[in-house]
Order: structure tokens, then C-alpha cells, then sequence
């Protein structure tokens, strides 16, 4: 399908979801409404990537940097304004719930057992809805667009970069890949899920310093994957991959070794925020140097990715229960560091094998090339 039209119809059901999540009064119907999202989330997240590859290829590394920045700003961002539309004290953390508000607490929701869609008790959750749901809706306009928009600028740019390429170990690298970012994802979901729970339980924090440390954590991220805009157009992504692998490994080292040092906490957790800002998009420019990325290609890597972020935080809260005593959150991502840190030079090293190859046989074509008895002399 044209790329385009996937991602409109994609963000177009995200806003039709968002506009009907706050109507609905049945579990299962909201459990529909919800999976129709995820759905059209994950279209989108393999499609912008895939997008972006199609249009500039191995070119695009700061464009792929801006991308998930834009991510990482709306992560940062929409707690706070959904906080403040919602007019409560509660925090943007996982487990913290928004104060019923009386009218809520007096009306008793089998009132009317047959009612599959009604207003919310709470209008001004209604309103926090619809203002992202407008958002996403005018940016499925935008694409629209943009697909009925036949420019001969689109066309020469997607016809350049459709040249394919593919390394010896291709499917090599994509299951390593899988694999990477399974536990870089997971690692980075658990500990921006279960940062202030583990604050106030493990370290005990208030919880108004905890919320404080996870906006830390998150800030640092979200800001460093906006300078990373700028270091992808002077440094390759495998540096950025190896410097963000690098700084998880310490940040998360130090972590484990002075669990219960808040002023620890607060400077690992920021450097690690930091540190995990770059690797998922950098790992995306990296790969597309050594093979085409196609469709499916993307599709399988991003869901190890999404197959990180469901699993590990979900045996993760289990065993941080079981275990409350233990930094078992700290841990993960300790663990999870030191897999990715290991794993990268081996897909290093199969990546660039074959092209070392390939480049001796260009070296050597070029030198019988220039050679007197070639040339004609």
C-alpha cells in the first residue's frame, strides 16, 4: 500500500479511538476500542520508520533522530497536560490513580446495565480526549494530503532509494536485532514504568520527589533524543549505538550499587534516561547502511521491540512484589545492559563482513582498471 494512505487511515483510527474511549460504559466494548488503537499504533510505528528509510535510506538518520524525538517530547509532555486538564493532584506515574471527583463517586455505573456509550462522568476527561483526538485527526488530514499530492519530488526521492542492497547475514542481523531491542525497549518501559513506585517503596521517597525523578528520567530523555537530531548529522549511528551502551551500562551499574542513595538516584537515572534516548532509532539508521530495510523487515524488528515493552514490565512487577526487599527493577536494567552491550559487536561483525569483502573487489576492479595494459597505453 502506498505509505501514505496506511499511516492516514492508521492515525485516523487512533483519532476516531480517542474520540470514543471516554464513551464507553462496557468493558468489552472499551477493550474493543483499545485493541483497534493498539492496532493503529503499531501501524504507525513501523510505517513512519519504514517511511522515512523509503524516502531518504541510509541518508536519514537525523530525520529517523527527529522522529522518535517526537516521541519521546509527547511521552514527556501529555502527562503534564493531561494532569493539568484534569484538574487533580495525581502524578503521571503508573500506579497513581486521578481523585474521583463526588459526582463520580455518588452515580453507580449499573445504573443503566444495557447503556453501551455515555458521556463521562467527568467532563473535563471528555475534553482531555477530544483535544488529542483533534490533534491526531488533523495530522490524518495532513497525510491524506500528502498522499493525494503526486510531486515529481516524492517520486525521484522514493526511486532513489529503492535501490536494495542485502548483506550476507541478513536475517541474521534481523533476529539479532529482535533480540536488541526486546531488551533495550523492555529495560527502557520498566524503569520508566516502575521509577516512582520503586522510589517511594524501595528508597522512600515522597511522592512528590518521585514524581520529580521520573520526570527526570524522562526529560533527559526526551531532550537528548532532540540533540540527537543534531549529533546524527556529524556522528555515525553505530557511534551514537556504542556511546548510548556505553553510558546505559554505567548509569545502570551505578544504580544497583547505591539503590538506596537518593542523590545516586537522581544523576544514574537521568544519565540513564539520556543514554537510552538514541539506541532504538540509531539501531534503525544503522542496519539500513548494511541492507535494505523493507516493510516486513521493519515490521519484525519493531515487534521485538513491542514483544519487550508487554513482557518484561509485566514479569518484572510480578518479581518486584514477590521481592520487595531486592532492587529487582535496577537489575533488568542492569541485565539488559550488559546483553545489548554484548550483543551490538556481533552484529557489528556480521555486518561488516560481507562488506569488506565487497570492498576489496571494488579495490581490486579499480586497480586492474588503472593498470597500463587496460588502458591502452
Amino acid at each position: 500500500m502506498n505509505h501514505f494512505l496506511l499511516l492516514g487511515l492508521s492515525v485516523l483510527a487512533t483519532a476516531v479511538g480517542l474520540y470514543l474511549i471516554p464513551f464507553c460504559k462496557k468493558a468489552v466494548l472499551l477493550i474493543a476500542m483499545m485493541s483497534v488503537f493498539g492496532i493503529s499504533y503499531g501501524i504507525m510505528d513501523t510505517g513512519g520508520n519504514v517511511l522515512i528509510l523509503t524516502l531518504w535510506g541510509d541518508k536519514g538518520a537525523p530525520h529517523m533522530q527527529a522522529l522518535h524525538f517526537s516521541f519521546a517530547l509527547g511521552a514527556f509532555l501529555t502527562p503534564i497536560l493531561a494532569k493539568l486538564a484534569l484538574g487533580t493532584t495525581a502524578s503521571p506515574e503508573n500506579h497513581t490513580e486521578p481523585h474521583l471527583h463526588p459526582a463520580a463517586l455518588n452515580r453507580s455505573p449499573e445504573a443503566d446495565p444495557g447503556l453501551l456509550f455515555a458521556a463521562p462522568d467527568d467532563l473535563n476527561l471528555l475534553w482531555a480526549y477530544a483535544a488529542i483526538g483533534t490533534y491526531t485527526f488533523v495530522v490524518s488530514v495532513f497525510l491524506f494530503a500528502l498522499f493525494f499530492m503526486k510531486s515529481s519530488k516524492h517520486e525521484k526521492s522514493t526511486a532513489s532509494a529503492q535501490g536494495s542492497r542485502r548483506a550476507k547475514h541478513h536475517r541474521a542481523l534481523l533476529c539479532l536485532l529482535f533480540l536488541f531491542f526486546f531488551f533495550y525497549v523492555g529495560a527502557e518501559v520498566t524503569y520508566g514504568s516502575y521509577v516512582f513506585s520503586f522510589a517511594t517503596t524501595h528508597i522512600g521517597m515522597e511522592e512528590s520527589e518521585a514524581a520529580g525523578l521520573n520526570s527526570a528520567f524522562w526529560g533527559a530523555f526526551a531532550a537528548c533524543r532532540g540533540l540527537a537530531i543534531l549529533f546524527a548529522t556529524c556522528l555515525r549511528p553505530g557511534t551514537m549505538i556504542v556511546v548510548s551502551n556505553i553510558g546505559s551500562l554505567v548509569s545502570s551499574l551505578f544504580l544497583v550499587l547505591f539503590d538506596k542513595n537518593p542523590l545516586c538516584l537522581w544523576i544514574a537515572s537521568s544519565v540513564y534516561g539520556a543514554s537510552m534516548a538514541t539506541t532504538f532509532p540509531s539501531g534503525i539508521s544503522w542496519l539500513e547502511q548494511y541492507t535494505s530495510i523493507s516493510g516486513k523487515s521493519a515490521a519484525f524488528f519493531v515487534i521485538g521491540g513491542s514483544l519487550g515493552e508487554m513482557a518484561i514490565p509485566a514479569v518484572i512487577g510480578i518479581l518486584q512484589g514477590e521481592y520487595p526487599g531486592l532492587p529487582v527493577v535496577l537489575y533488568t536494567c542492569l541485565g539488559s545492559a550488559t546483553f545489548t552491550a554484548a550483543l551490538f559487536p556481533v552484529m557489528y561483525k556480521l555486518a561488516t563482513l560481507p562488506l569488506d569483502r565487497q570492498e576489496k573487489e571494488n579495490r581490486r576492479s579499480k586497480d586492474q582498471k588503472a593498470l597500463p595494459s587496460n588502458s591502452g597505453l
